[in-house]
């Protein structure tokens, strides 16, 4: 064994997760370090998952699993919600691509537009990714200008266009992103956030198309946004005359029905969306004002039109899923159940740390929890509580790699799958599982003492 986790953790985890062993072993010679995502990259191997209902999940050697990942944060309802899944099976029998419109495509843009207070039109997409790239290209070509202003740790999709700065910087404190040439990041200015004015500076000094912001901060939420900061961003766009482009495919149909920007009580030009609002499935949109989604247009005003097919666009299977799925959360109850069920459980891990006298902490807003490893300042008092006052220096780092792997492979040991240092919640958690997950983080906490990774 590698003992990359620490050696109890690890000869403990082959022995539970076995078939998931050997199944990673398969994958390596398929996919680059054996996965399909970066995220689901950890050592010694990752889980596989066999099936997964509410907010269990359940894994090839039949081991239950509370889940914390909420389907990469698209499941608000948790794993195949009843009216999700029957929507889905009358779908499929219909049809699941007919290369043309549908009316489902009606209901669901039209859901959208009941919901998120900026969206006067939209257009659907297969991703995320691919909604804050089409924000930036409806922007150049509605402004005609061509810098963008993004905001360090803000994480808006892996395309060209935005992925500098998604992560702390490297060694020698560049953003620079490989595969990425100069000509496409030339075009991107990259600030710190929640300075509102070096903000006003840099647009006097850029002359931007655009703003884009992570709807509740960096990387959702490691350095969450300062109170005021997203309504005086707003204002300071307005007043410049600069297009603000509010990122809430995380935050979207989570914090609240209409997003943040309900929360906030903003309207921002272009807000881009994915996960949620398609129940699941695979899908996105771009939504905003309806003078600048016609950059999308045929024989539009700006002259130009932006050229935009997909072949999944507005599928009819994420179509019947995210119609499902929205008109449960158009009540409230899935956001304030989700909401209510984190703020618990980020007293109860915090409650842990003090017992067991260990320099974490625990924060977050929401449905969102952050854990941060090597804290050293006051313990929480309330759950407004955020590490270092919400330093940026401090918090946007990097974390001991060995450590958050060895902390991954500990909670499922104890029967919880952690998003890396984070996790999200969905109305499926229920008062039995966040005592279960609390328990699980206290056993968790004494595997990695008891190997020596943590003091």
């Amino acid at each position: 064994m590698s003992q990359a986790v620490g050696q109890q953790i690890e000869a403990d985890f082959f022995a539970k997760f076995p078939t998931s062993a050997q199944d990673y072993k398969k994958a390596c010679e398929l996919f680059p370090s054996g996965v399909t995502h970066d995220g689901r990259y950890m050592k010694p191997f990752p889980i596989y998952v066999d099936r997964a209902q509410g907010a269990h999940k359940y894994d090839v050697d039949g081991n239950d699993i509370i889940d914390y990942w909420s389907g990469h944060g698209a499941l608000i309802l948790g794993h195949s919600h009843p009216a999700m899944v029957e929507a889905v099976q009358a779908q499929v029998a219909k049809g699941t691509h007919f290369g043309a419109c549908h009316e489902l495509e009606l209901e669901w843009g039209e859901l959208v537009r009941q919901l998120v207070p900026s969206c006067e039109m939209l257009r659907f997409t297969s991703s995320g990714t691919e909604a804050t790239m089409m924000a930036l290209r409806v922007s150049r070509i509605a402004t005609g200008k061509t810098k963008v202003i993004k905001f360090a740790g803000h994480f808006h999709g892996w395309h060209d266009l935005l992925t500098q700065a998604s992560e702390p910087p490297h060694d020698d404190k560049s953003y620079s992103m490989p595969g990425v040439t100069n000509g496409v990041s030339d075009e991107l200015v990259i600030i710190r956030p929640n300075d509102l004015e070096l903000v006003e500076r840099t647009i006097d000094e850029h002359d931007p198309a655009c703003i884009i912001v992570e709807a509740t901060g960096s990387r959702w939420g490691v350095v969450p946004l300062e109170d005021g900061f997203l309504q005086g961003l707003r204002q300071l766009t307005a007043d410049k005359g600069v297009l603000l482009i509010m990122d809430e495919v995380i935050s979207g149909f989570r914090v609240a029905p209409g997003g943040m920007q309900e929360v906030c009580g903003i309207v921002p030009d272009l807000t881009s969306l994915a996960k949620i609002v398609a129940g699941g499935l695979p899908g996105g949109c771009l939504a905003g004002r309806a003078d600048l989604m016609q950059a999308i247009a045929f024989d539009n005003p700006f002259g130009q039109k932006m050229k935009h097919p997909g072949t999944y666009n507005a599928n009819p299977l994420s179509a019947a899923a995210g119609i499902a799925v929205l008109k449960e959360v158009a009540t409230g109850e899935p956001c304030r159940q989700a909401n209510e069920s984190a703020a618990k459980l980020r007293r109860g891990m915090n409650e842990v740390l003090t017992r067991k006298n260990v320099n974490w902490a625990v924060y977050g807003q929401f449905s969102i929890i952050k854990v941060f490893p090597g804290y050293d300042g006051p313990r929480p008092e309330d759950d407004s509580f955020v590490p270092y006052d919400n330093d940026f220096d401090k918090l946007d780092r990097k974390h001991d790699a060995r450590l958050g792997h060895a902390f991954r492979c500990a909670l499922l040991l104890n029967g919880v799958d952690w998003f890396g240092w984070g996790a999200m919640t969905t109305a499926s958690h229920t008062d039995e599982d966040i005592d279960f997950t609390v328990n699980a983080f206290e056993r968790a906490i004494d595997a990695l003492r008891n190997d020596g990774l943590i003091d």
